[in-house]
């Protein structure tokens, strides 16, 4: 399953959540008017002075007072939630990790997690460690891969070697990339609404057997108070039933596909089994103890609680580990228990630049199959791309490492990383840099541009990526000038570079999202006339970028349009360099509403565009990564031979 499928299912998922919460939410309904009914009227409504008109309106007002109460509950619960995965990760104890940490086993983790976001092509993630739980564990959450938070216990960074650890991070990033986050933070808004009746019902029975304590008087009021807590209880465990059915029906499947997604993007199964092995030999197993594991269960990497059976929110253990190892049997669990704090060897100093892993053109290959395998490689990375993030990270510049994981310069280094590289207007751009810093601030950003210039290109993207959780440290409204002063950078001459622009438009997206997790995604669905429009205008834009003559540009732009068949009428390819970043950002904000077949029909148009002669220089490889992360599709380093 490719990435665009895999979106696909959960939306799909997502359809069927709203329905199974429609049909729970009717039956809770109908329960609590049926014991409002029992309770009020008793076996003989007219013995209490009621008539047939007075009572249908009350068990009306009852049915959409109970429906109120559960939507309105789901909504509370979805808007705390909107603060982000961060959120999540706070209120179950997480402790964020400083950009700049120094603890060993912490810079592992560091580690591997940056290293899985340049090979996915996503921002790097918060990251958080869960320091009071024992249990080996994990979870990633988020709305989108721009708001995400990857949280590890602490017994698993204590009891979990690299490759394990590894195995475990590669299983969360699978839920990053399948689109797993966001129905796992809807399915804790819509589950706490059908849940909530039994905590109230709870309430209800505690208060009235306090009162019937301190009253003289046990009238009949006091019994139906009773009466009426005790079914809000019994109703409150129906929807915990339909909850757990729910999260099940939801879960179980997406954690296979993520155990398999790891088993790929590592090419061996080991790390990810071993993780499994340690977890049922290890006396806490996956528990999750200082949060609810009810709420949580369906987002965690190990069940977090006892829950079997058709509860289970995750396929058995020993079917998870005998899909990876099928001679493993329960009795191969290896024995685990505690130990003292590992000697971790991840030191922070920067390897030597590794020209034997710089993307080298590749020739000979038909454009629309290198499209195809592009396409395919989005949202799935490999053995290869890991390997190569692991060595583009360490070889990164100690500069520039060092400035992507301050909260104080990784602001500075992401404006040398929009600033022009032809060198035509760069005198002008500093110009205004020292006018808006100060020249000791701008000073500073010509050190990261200079080293940018010496060690070329393939540090930017990593680079940014690296820089994020650094970058939203920073107060909102340096934010919002951060995304001013680089849109005035970049149209500084009244024309725009695209690869400056794909960046701009990369940051605006990205702290979009870690700003507003929730209202981000809220996409509105283009007519079938504006898309075409757009992706026209897109590849008009591509084929104009990079090639001398209209003779390359029309014939670049014609391969896109070949790829889209039908769907796009013929069109003459007509050049955009008077394209202002309004445009460029209003075709790709329809863009944004393509379904999945039509995401993925893109990115082929895209990738057969820039490869329209049968061969990816590294300039168009590196557009490619670039426009695809402004359409958020992750996708991985191309890796040309």
């Amino acid at each position: 399953m490719n990435f665009f499928a895999a979106q696909d299912q959960a939306r799909r998922s997502t359809r069927r959540l709203i329905f199974a919460y429609a049909v729970a939410t009717v039956i809770i309904v109908l329960g609590v008017t049926g014991l409002v009914g029992l309770v009020v009227f008793g076996s003989s409504p007219s013995s209490h002075g009621y008539t047939s008109a007075e009572i249908i309106p009350i068990l009306l007002g009852t049915a959409l007072f109970t429906a109120l109460f559960i939507l309105g509950s789901s909504v509370y619960k979805t808007s705390v939630l909107s603060a982000g995965g961060g959120r999540v990760a706070v209120e179950m104890g997480g402790v964020l990790i400083p950009t700049d940490v120094q603890d060993p086993l912490r810079r592992r983790l560091r580690n591997v997690v940056e290293e899985m976001a340049i090979a996915s092509g996503v921002p790097v993630p918060e990251i958080y460690v869960l320091e009071a739980e024992q249990g080996i564990n994990a979870f990633a959450a988020g709305f989108s891969s721009g708001d995400a938070a990857i949280a590890v216990t602490r017994g698993t960074l204590e009891l979990l070697d690299r490759d394990e650890l590894q195995g475990v991070i590669a299983h969360e990033f699978s839920h990053i990339l399948n689109g797993d986050m966001k129905l796992n933070i809807r399915l804790m808004g819509v589950l706490f609404g059908i849940m909530a009746l039994g905590l109230i019902g709870r309430m209800i029975l505690r208060g009235g057997y306090h009162a019937s304590i301190v009253s003289s008087r046990r009238g009949r009021g006091d019994s139906r108070i009773m009466i009426v807590g005790l079914g809000l209880v019994i109703l409150g465990a129906v929807g915990v039933f339909f909850a757990r059915m729910i999260k099940a029906g939801v879960s179980r499947q997406r954690e296979f596909l993520a155990d398999a997604s790891a088993v790929q993007f590592m090419r061996q199964t080991d790390g990810i089994a071993g993780a499994l092995k340690k977890i049922g030999g290890y006396s806490e197993g996956s528990m999750i103890t200082a949060a609810d594991p009810e709420e949580v269960s369906h987002m965690l990497f190990g069940s977090g609680s006892r829950l079997a059976g058709v509860f289970a929110t995750h396929p058995p253990l020993i079917e998870r580990i005998q899909a990876l190892d099928p001679s493993f049997q329960a009795s191969d669990f290896p024995h685990v228990v505690p130990r003292q704090r590992q000697v971790i060897t991840e030191t922070g100093a920067r390897a030597a630049a590794f020209a034997s892993d710089v993307p080298k053109t590749s020739a000979g290959k038909a454009p629309v199959m290198l499209a195809e395998s592009i396409t395919e490689s989005v949202g799935r990375p490999g053995k290869r791309h890991i390997e190569f993030a692991r060595q583009l990270r360490q070889s990164i510049p100690e500069l520039l490492y060092d400035a992507a994981h301050s909260s104080d310069f990784a602001y500075l280094l992401t404006i040398a990383l929009v600033l022009d590289r032809s060198g035509k207007v760069l005198g002008r751009q500093f110009s205004l840099l020292r006018e808006q810093l100060g020249a000791e601030r701008a000073n500073l950003v010509r050190r990261y541009y200079d080293e940018l210039y010496k060690t070329g290109t393939r540090f930017r993207l990593p680079l940014l990526e690296i820089a994020f959780p650094a970058l939203k440290l920073r107060p909102a409204p340096e934010l919002a000038y951060l995304i001013s002063l680089t849109s005035r950078l970049i149209e500084i001459d009244g024309e725009i570079e695209l690869y400056e622009f794909c960046f701009y438009r990369t940051i605006l997206s990205n702290l979009n999202q870690a700003t507003n997790p929730a209202g981000r995604h809220t996409i509105a669905r283009a007519r079938r006339r504006e898309l075409q429009a757009a992706t026209i205008s897109l590849l008009r834009i591509l084929a104009d970028y990079g090639h001398d003559t209209d003779a390359d540009r029309e014939a670049a732009f014609q391969t896109g349009i070949a790829t889209l068949g039908p769907w796009a009428h013929a069109e003459e390819y007509e050049s955009d360099r008077k394209t202002t970043i309004s445009a460029l950002n209003s075709s790709l904000d329809i863009l944004l509403g393509l379904n999945a077949k039509g995401q993925e029909s893109l990115l082929t148009a895209v990738s057969a565009t820039a490869a329209h002669d049968g061969k990816l220089s590294v300039a168009e490889a590196e557009m490619i990564q670039a426009v695809c992360a402004t359409l958020d599709y992750p996708l991985p380093p191309i890796l040309l031979q």
